[in-house]
């Protein structure tokens, strides 16, 4: 009996939906049907309208019907309809963002759409109904510097900024618009922040970042903002911290980093566990992004070099890599992201 039909066999549901992959190099943006036991299904189409230049994120709506893709080029942000392919490009929003589109991400009501870019004012976030709303004001704080990665608190309440230069995170209150920004963390990321996340939860905030320990976590209360750091994994990512993680569950946080192994996860109960160990088919280079299925029982990272992408079964641990797709993506995978369940 197969992966699938033991867990069909004992009542639970499969995760079948679709892995999307936000890359260098036409076409940009590469999805695949994804089934947990199985792997990756032939490449979907690609949209008749492209991304304008590089894909550095890419983000599903929470009902699924919208994937969103933040690239180099103008307009620097890029949203189609999604419906077991792609469908037409939205208008573009009349208000750009500033620079390149670093990280996207929609609320989790999908009725807001942010984008962390490169250029003041570095956070761009737009009402979201099938098509791009009037921009809203921007804060009154801005983040220091270019907005690297962006994330939203599973509440809608708060909205977090990982940039370049001093405090290297900025957090706001969000209500149909930003609140006054939340004060610093006591102790800072020492560095560049690359990518922000919240655990399921609510209750910690994680920043992967550039130097040494290349990952810091948080409680969180929002409201109140940022408590003491948590201390440090006993074994730190290798290297500079792109892309964080936590598991559905709120059980797991994986970072993606760019020495190897290129991925390392640790279980999460507010403070670090022992690092689980590699997976036995490591990443092929610098890790980039990582996110977990829906049902947290795989793991999929983005990185620099061809295959550009790799998944894993998870379950407490990483099991036997899947196939690679039979059509790779066409460049360093910066971005990567499953469909809603």
């Amino acid at each position: 009996m197969g992966i699938q039909q033991m867990i069909m066999a004992a009542g639970t549901s499969i995760y079948s939906g679709v892995l999307a992959v936000a890359h260098y190099v036409s076409p940009y943006i590469s999805v695949y049907p994804f089934t947990s036991g199985t792997g990756f299904g032939a490449k979907y189409s690609n949209p008749s309208t492209l991304p304008t230049g590089n894909g550095k994120s890419v983000a599903f709506s929470p009902d699924g019907a919208d994937l969103a893709v933040g690239h180099f080029t103008s307009p620097y942000i890029s949203v189609y309809s999604w419906s077991s392919g792609f469908g037409a490009k939205y208008s573009d929003p009349s208000t750009l963002p500033a620079g390149a589109g670093q990280s996207v991400a929609f609320s989790p009501s999908g009725d807001d759409l942010a984008v962390a870019h490169g250029t003041s004012p570095y956070i761009s976030v737009y009402p979201w109904s099938s098509g791009f709303g009037t921009k809203y004001s921007d804060p009154s704080t801005l983040p220091a510097a270019d907005g690297l990665g962006v994330a939203w608190s599973p509440s809608g309440a708060d909205l977090a900024i990982a940039h370049w230069a001093h405090p290297h995170v900025a957090v706001y209150p969000w209500s149909s618009g930003f609140g006054t920004k939340y004060a610093n963390p006591s102790t800072l990321p020492p560095s560049n922040g690359r990518w922000p996340a919240f655990s399921p939860d609510g209750a910690d905030l994680a920043v992967a970042h550039d130097n040494s320990p290349h990952v810091s976590v948080y409680p969180w209360t929002s409201g109140t903002g940022f408590g003491t750091k948590y201390a440090d994994p006993a074994t730190v990512p290798a290297g500079h911290g792109f892309g964080v993680a936590f598991s559905p569950d709120g059980a797991t946080i994986a970072v993606a980093h760019d020495t190897t192994p290129f991925i390392s996860a640790y279980p999460w109960s507010s403070g670090f566990g022992t690092k689980y160990a590699n997976p036995s088919t490591l990443p092929y280079n610098q890790g980039r992004s990582v996110t977990f299925s829906p049902d947290g029982a795989d793991l999929a990272v983005g990185y620099v070099t061809s295959i550009h992408v790799s998944v894993y079964p998870w379950s407490s641990g990483f099991g036997t890599k899947y196939s690679d797709p039979s059509t790779l993506p066409a460049g360093a995978g910066l971005g990567v992201a499953f469909s809603p369940a």
